[in-house]
């Protein structure tokens, strides 16, 4: 079966860190450009990072300095590691695959989506 599964996900106060992990069943990412999507109650899905196969990364605006995208070949991850966190950073994680360059900190059309993760910031 050909599926990507989130974890990680969690509840912080402002300022707190989080990783996620995005691991690859039944195909191997290191083909693919993997996307971080977040989406928050009532708001548009947004790209939040996005690293290709050849290593190159791009993150939106507002995570860059404090959002790292890495990814694992070995271990067939990605990962999403998240500090500094703020309550506007609440939202579902989503992780995608796209064999295809990255969108800027997104992608243009996903072969695969992940389930989601929650991730909560509040004092």
């Amino acid at each position: 079966q050909l599926q990507l599964v989130e974890s990680g996900g969690g509840f912080v106060h402002p300022g707190g860190s989080l990783r996620l992990s995005c691991v690859a069943s039944g195909f191997t990412l290191d083909y693919y450009a993997i996307a971080w999507f977040r989406q928050a109650p009532g708001r548009e899905r947004e790209g939040v990072s996005c690293i290709s196969d050849t290593g190159g990364i791009d993150y939106a605006n507002s995570v860059k300095g404090r959002f790292t995208t890495s990814r694992d070949g070995a271990k067939n991850t990605v990962y999403l590691e998240m500090n500094n966190l703020k309550p506007e950073d609440t939202a579902v994680y989503y992780c995608a695959a796209e064999r295809s360059p990255c969108l800027g900190a997104g992608l243009r059309a996903a072969d695969f989506w992940g389930q989601g993760t929650q991730v909560t910031v509040s004092s």
